[in-house]
């Protein structure tokens, strides 16, 4: 069973990307979404990246919160 606590420095660890808030504050500076892409369907993404997020959403799991947020910070721009 998985216990980690995911927040937004876990989720960019789940991803493969670096995760302290600096480099996740510059991640969010570099990268925006439109209103019309979802956030699974950004071109940043890798295949695995994508999978990840999308499944994640379907499932409404414990990443869902934390994806929202991500979504939103993106978008907020």
């Amino acid at each position: 069973m998985d216990t980690t606590k995911h927040n937004i420095n876990t989720l960019f660890k789940q991803l493969g990307l670096a995760s302290s808030e600096s480099e996740i504050d510059t991640f969010i500076a570099a990268h925006s979404l439109p209103d019309t892409t979802l956030l699974q369907d950004a071109p940043f993404w890798d295949q695995a990246q994508r999978h990840f997020i999308a499944e994640s959403l379907a499932e409404d799991g414990d990443w869902s919160e934390v994806i929202d947020e991500l979504d939103v910070r993106l978008r907020q721009q």
